[in-house]
């Protein structure tokens, strides 16, 4: 059974920091495209990062890059995502997705995404 199950997330100041992880089971890791996603109250899911299965290129939304930081330990089958310098713009609901391939399409389009964790809040406020 293939799932994905993000956790980390919390209640954080401005300008603090939090890991979100991403724990696969039922596949490896290692052979898909895996990417984060966050729904804001009244907004669409937007692309946040992802890591390339093929060859573990990194890709950042403008408004994360120099911020967030996405790695992948495949001994524990897992992604993270580091979150750095938050803001309260930043508050929404994580998910982690995992796609084969990013053949023919942004990493950023949420519909070619086979697997979908259940999500995880996050919240910036002083």
């Amino acid at each position: 059974q293939v799932q994905l199950v993000e956790s980390g997330g919390g209640l954080v100041q401005p300008g603090g920091s939090l890991r979100l992880s991403c724990a696969a089971s039922g596949f490896t890791l290692d052979y898909y495209a895996i990417g984060w996603f966050r729904q804001a109250p009244g907004k669409e899911r937007e692309g946040v990062s992802c890591i390339s299965g093929s060859d573990g290129r990194r890709y950042y939304a403008d408004s994360v890059k120099g911020r967030f930081t996405i790695s992948r330990d495949s001994a524990k089958n897992t992604v993270y995502l580091q979150m750095n310098s938050l803001k309260t713009e930043d508050t929404a609901v994580y998910y982690c997705a995992a796609r084969r391939s990013l053949y023919g399409s942004s990493w950023s389009i949420a519909t070619p995404y086979a697997y979908w964790g259940q999500g995880t809040q996050v919240t910036g406020s002083s």
